[in-house]
């Protein structure tokens, strides 16, 4: 196998290359990766004294001289049926004895190999392969898809007979990249260390991705710190990739250590990878998610932290490398806070919400922005609108799924800018059509577990930067029950009414954090916001005074999302609620 390296961590498979896989299945079966899986595999049958291992003549005392013949007994039933092979190959009669056991013992060897998330990094330097990505991921990708199924069906057809039914799974890799060297001009010496890392510049997914990452929340705040994370780690760069992020209007340089690469390479149904103009510039900002070791702990409560390097106008961010911090939700969400803190500092106001632009039919529209906490049900009542507004409705464009920022243009229209072209919402909350509808897209996490969550492209990079005029206002309320007191939708009467409910950010704990029941959090951002209050605080009496002046509405939505029995029904009464008000303002 042309292979440069190949590396498992736990769950996961990376193997890093050039521009080729095996070619043949004599390549793979003679490959080093190969001998790892089906030594680790016997291991495990070992363990639970398995009736698999009665393929070998000595079960309880299997030795590396064993394991070899088998790979060499492999070799040859690819080319000739199981009873022929003792002729060529000594010792191999053993595992002809009983072709029925031999055919289970390679079907579970081969679901032990699919367990794994299985990652390919095609390391492009001065080959040009990121010129010729479709050749590369057919030549990487699927040459090793179709290579490991074709090994896998000749051994079953030579061990016992043809099967009648062929599943295509994705039996070689899930995942490919090309990745290659960039040279940032970082401002500051500190960063260049940065540049031995090498850049993602293509993603080919094979959807849907299912991923089991060590933690299912997220627990505590980003604290900011007064000494530069890069001062304390060292960058072991054959350990690291770096995927370039458009976050909003900025580039954010998220750099993964190698035992988050599943999350890390999950960014790519999130935010769209910058373009090789924009990597020509200092980026925004740099994070690096999954420093080793614990040179992070102790400079704050939590050691999830940024640093602000106001003289080389970089914002850093940086995450441990332990299993409390392998979920997605820390990797999203640090992003989100490098893009808030930096849109407070140029005057815009970050918020943490989802907005939407809804064509009617009759060419009537109506841009709809929706701010709340993680779990207040913004997503899944845009989302419901898709089921609940097909009458009316002509198109939802999404702007914002989760953060986003506003802006006051030279006419004092306030404009809603997005930071996301995809959307991480969880599994539960969905409608179930929608969700399963989306699934040939989307990379799952925990799917077994509370707070299940998919990653789903929901709209493009145009849409979420070219802004758009809010006519609509509403903070998620999801823990009141519907009243006479208490509507689906209830308009505030000024902008001391409204601040004052935003500002509370009052939400009902959904599990999707370690917080539990009702919780109130600044402007329900912990993002930025909270962490530099007093710049927010000017900023938001600015905007709130902003949209009471150029007549927009302003109000509170309840979609009871927390409430028992409500978590499918209430988002979609709540979408009603707010068609029925966005019909009566249009007419």
């Amino acid at each position: 196998m042309s292979m440069i390296s190949s590396k498992i961590n736990d769950k996961q498979i990376i193997i890093k290359l050039k521009n080729r896989v095996c070619d043949t299945s004599e390549e793979l079966l003679c490959s080093d990766l190969f001998a790892t899986i089906l030594t680790m595999a016997v291991k495990e049958l070992s363990k639970r004294k398995s009736t698999l291992l009665d393929i070998f003549e000595n079960k309880d005392d299997i030795k590396e001289e064993d394991i070899k013949i088998l790979i060499d007994t492999f070799h040859y039933i690819c080319k000739m049926p199981v009873n022929l092979v003792s002729q060529v190959v000594k010792g191999s009669e053993q595992f002809s004895r009983e072709p029925e056991l031999l055919n289970d013992f390679v079907q579970y060897l081969y679901n032990y190999w699919r367990n794994f998330n299985r990652f390919i990094v095609c390391q492009s330097e001065g080959d040009g392969l990121e010129a010729r990505p479709y050749r590369t991921f057919h030549s990487t990708i699927e040459k090793l898809n179709h290579l490991v199924r074709k090994t896998y069906r000749d051994l079953q057809i030579n061990i016992t007979h043809h099967p009648k039914v062929f599943r295509q799974v994705t039996a070689g890799a899930e995942l490919a990249a090309i990745s290659t060297s960039v040279a940032v001009p970082f401002s500051g010496k500190i960063y260049e260390k940065l540049n031995q890392v090498q850049m993602i510049r293509q993603v080919c997914i094979y959807p849907p991705l299912v991923l089991d990452p060590p933690m299912n929340k997220r627990t505590g705040k980003f604290e900011r710190i007064d000494q530069n994370p890069l001062d304390l780690v060292d960058i072991h760069a054959d350990e690291w990739l770096c995927y370039p992020a458009k976050v909003g209007p900025l580039v954010i340089n998220i750099y993964f250590q190698d035992r988050f690469f599943e999350l890390g390479f999950s960014l790519c149904n999130l935010f769209e990878i910058a373009d090789d103009d924009e990597l020509e510039k200092q980026p925004d900002a740099v994070f690096l998610f999954g420093v080793p070791g614990k040179v992070l702990d102790g400079l704050t409560k939590l050691p999830t932290v940024f640093y602000e390097d106001n003289e080389n106008e970089m914002l850093v961010a940086a995450i441990p490398n332990r299993d409390e911090f392998g979920y997605f939700g820390y990797l999203k969400k640090m992003a989100l806070t490098l893009h808030n803190i930096r849109m407070m500092k140029t005057g815009k106001m970050p918020f943490h919400g989802a907005m939407a632009r809804i064509i009617l039919k009759g060419n009537k529209e109506a841009n709809v922005l929706v701010m709340g906490d993680t779990g207040a049900g913004k997503s899944e009542t845009l989302e419901a609108f898709r089921v609940l507004g097909e009458e009316y409705i002509q198109d939802i464009i999404v702007i914002a799924d989760d953060m986003g920022s506003l802006s006051i243009n030279e006419k004092g229209e306030v404009i809603g800018y997005g930071t996301e072209i995809g959307a991480y919402v969880r599994l539960d909350d969905l409608n179930p059509g929608y969700a399963f509808g989306q699934i040939d897209r989307a990379i799952i996490m925990n799917p077994s577990q509370k707070n299940a969550r998919t990653i789903l492209p929901v709209t493009t990079y145009d849409k979420i930067v070219k802004g758009h005029k809010v006519d609509f206002l509403l903070y998620c309320n999801n823990f009141d029950q519907i009243d006479e007191e208490h509507p689906i939708i209830e308009e505030f009467s000024n902008a001391t009414e409204a601040i004052n409910v935003f500002r509370s950010g009052a939400v009902m704990s959904k599990g999707t954090t370690t917080s539990t029941g009702l919780v109130q959090t600044y402007f329900a951002n912990v993002f930025g916001p909270s962490q530099y209050r007093q710049i927010h605080e000017i900023i938001a009496k600015k905007y709130f005074e902003a949209f009471f002046q150029q007549g927009i509405f302003v109000g509170q939505m309840r979609t009871r999302l927390s409430i028992a029995g409500w978590e499918r029904k209430g988002p979609e009464e709540a979408a009603r609620g707010l068609l029925e008000m966005i019909l009566s303002k249009s007419n």
